[in-house]
């Protein structure tokens, strides 16, 4: 049975083979087995050129020896890294040699480095989350997010936050043990309750960054609708530059959604096609529909694309309350149509319009990201957390009828809210959560 007093070993580099391959060991057993493995140890924190053997002092390979003695070290255990070349055969051998001899050295779980970081107080959730944000980064804006969120951008927010909420709570209990005492304000509402107020003002400002956060983070959602033949999947397969969806002049083709990923300066941007829009007998084409309809619900823009001259009432086609841009398609072939419906004219096959629309769509995302700051709260249960500590500070303001006990324990429960964002607080239900995400070996 896994035990967090185990010393642990996983592969922390890219997959086999590789050039070099990274084998952290973290735990108490960490220096123990380096000097078994290369003889001796480096110098702390320096890297040195060891012969790796195995138990019948055969030479398994050359390696790099990184040695970190706890506490410090990215777990705040000691830990040991050995860079060896990426072949599966030295690595499978290294494990071999690692893990021999002793029941209470392991190899790791999915997040567990990271989790023992957590443990150790090394890192806080939120710096957690960034960490892991920062390895599944795909875009330059998603990467400046996870930094920002990694190197404790929002532990510092929350915890300058949780330190007023403190300081309110100690002005509350000298009032009421000192209340008689000369040098103790008799009255601490003028120091408490105005900071108070500008305090709940920035938490609900900071809140209303969530939306920016999670775009950032999980994607500027754009749906395609339209009616049959619209031009819907040849514009997704040209936006994309290949050939993701079916394409033929048989109304109806497109059943289900479709969905491909654009990084539109540093942001990611889902594209979607869906199913033609219009009243089917048809059970596959009619689920189709159904399916297409809750996408645009839950989309950040539809683009609402008709063949340009030949479907002028396109407004009646979607009814969701989500920005909507209206796309003539195949302008190529009706260059004499009245363009008064349309927001933009396209052809997917000539190339005409699709910088333009490119370039609306950009717009489109940064018009929903105005905030510059890239310290966001950019999870549910950032929001949740953010919210409660807001109400509670909310209800301690206007409770002034209440005993001034009851207003201090609202202000407590505001910063358990705000400790449970960075794990200070109970949230050992969240951590499997949190740390399965993770890969093995960080």
């Amino acid at each position: 049975m896994a035990s967090s007093t185990d010393t642990i070993y996983a592969l922390s580099s890219g997959h086999l083979p590789a050039g070099v391959a990274v084998v952290r060991i973290s735990g108490a057993r960490a220096g123990e087995i380096g000097a078994r493995l290369a003889d001796e140890l480096p110098a702390p924190r320096r890297a040195a050129l060891r012969t790796i053997r195995d138990r019948n002092d055969h030479v398994l390979d050359q390696a790099i020896v990184l040695w970190f003695p706890g506490p410090a070290s990215f777990t705040g255990e000691d830990c040991l890294e050995v860079h060896v070349h990426g072949g599966r055969a030295v690595v499978e051998g290294l494990f071999q040699v690692i893990s021999e001899g002793h029941d209470d050295v392991r190899h790791a779980e999915a997040g567990e480095f990271s989790r023992r970081a957590f443990e150790n107080g090394k890192l806080d959730l939120t710096e957690i989350e960034g960490l892991g944000d920062l390895i599944s980064a795909e875009t330059e804006m998603q990467r400046r997010l996870a930094v920002e969120q990694m190197r404790g951008g929002l532990s510092h927010i929350y915890a300058g936050w949780a330190d007023r909420l403190t300081r309110g709570r100690a002005l509350i209990e000298a009032e009421l043990d000192f209340s008689d005492e000369e040098d103790i304000p008799g009255a601490v509402s003028d120091q408490i309750w105005t900071d108070m107020q500008r305090l709940v003002d920035e938490i609900d400002s900071h809140t209303k960054g969530i939306a920016a956060g999670e775009i950032i983070r999980d994607g500027f959602k754009v749906v395609i609708a339209g009616p049959p033949n619209a031009g819907k999947s040849s514009l997704l397969n040209a936006l994309a530059k290949r050939d993701v969806a079916i394409v033929t002049d048989v109304a109806g083709t497109t059943r289900d959604v479709l969905k491909v990923d654009l990084n539109l300066n540093g942001y990611v941007v889902h594209l979607i096609d869906t199913a033609g829009l219009r009243e089917s007998s048809d059970v596959v084409e009619a689920e189709g529909i159904r399916r297409a309809r809750m996408e645009m619900e839950a989309a950040h823009l539809v683009l609402l694309l008709s063949e340009y001259g030949s479907y002028d009432d396109v407004g009646d086609l979607v009814d969701v309350d989500v920005p909507v841009l209206r796309v003539g398609s195949k302008a190529d072939l009706h260059r004499n149509a009245d363009a008064a419906n349309y927001d933009l004219l396209i052809s997917s096959s000539s190339g005409f319009g699709l910088d333009d629309l490119q370039a609306r769509l950009l717009e489109a995302v940064i018009d929903s990201v105005p905030v510059l700051n890239a310290a966001l709260p950019n999870r549910a249960r950032h929001r949740r957390y953010l919210e409660e500590a807001s109400r509670s500070i909310n209800a301690a303001l206007q409770s002034s009828a209440l005993d001034i006990e009851l207003r201090a324990e609202l202000l407590r429960q505001a910063s358990n809210s705000l400790g449970r964002i960075t794990g200070r607080v109970d949230v050992e239900d969240l951590l499997d959560v949190i740390f399965r995400e993770f890969c093995v070996g960080k």
